[in-house]
């Protein structure tokens, strides 16, 4: 299950929805990305996420897809906010559920890592010096290339 939204998630809510029904889960993986209120040494006072629509919902689709493809996965959801965000605002939420806890933990490792490079968002800052648009980090890059 894959969302594109403006309003806040309730992460509880979206982990419950992972697991109803299905005794077979043995492991729930979740990450939850917030906003910062500093990126590379200045401070944020607030962010905008775009993104394009039809066409970030099918990117996310073919993660979600690969993850499945190559993990023995019970489930998974990603839900993703755009629209603007204030520091602790929550950004990210990818959960995976299955048999065992190593396949969950490497299918949520690997879809963050593939959101933060693969995923067509773009994200402005308000910063103590004005707007900036966010540029790709050498570090995710790396990242993602593990896999």
């Amino acid at each position: 299950m894959i969302r594109i939204q403006t309003e806040p998630f309730d992460i509880c809510a979206e982990q419950e929805a992972l697991c109803r029904d299905n005794p077979r889960i043995g492991a729930l993986v979740t990450f939850v990305g917030l906003m910062r209120d500093l990126n590379a040494g200045v401070g944020v006072a607030r962010m905008t996420l775009e993104h394009y629509p039809g066409m970030t919902e099918k990117a996310l689709g073919a993660l979600a897809a690969e993850a499945t493809e190559r993990w023995a996965l019970e489930g998974l959801r990603i839900v993703h906010r755009v629209g603007t965000l204030e520091p602790l605002d929550p950004i990210v939420f990818v959960g995976v559920v299955s048999r065992h806890r190593g396949e969950a933990f490497r299918a949520c490792e690997f879809l963050i890592d593939a959101l933060k490079t693969r995923a067509p968002f773009w994200k402005k800052e308000l910063t103590e010096a004005g707007e900036r648009w966010v540029e790709e980090r050498a570090t995710d890059l790396e990242a993602a290339r593990r896999w």
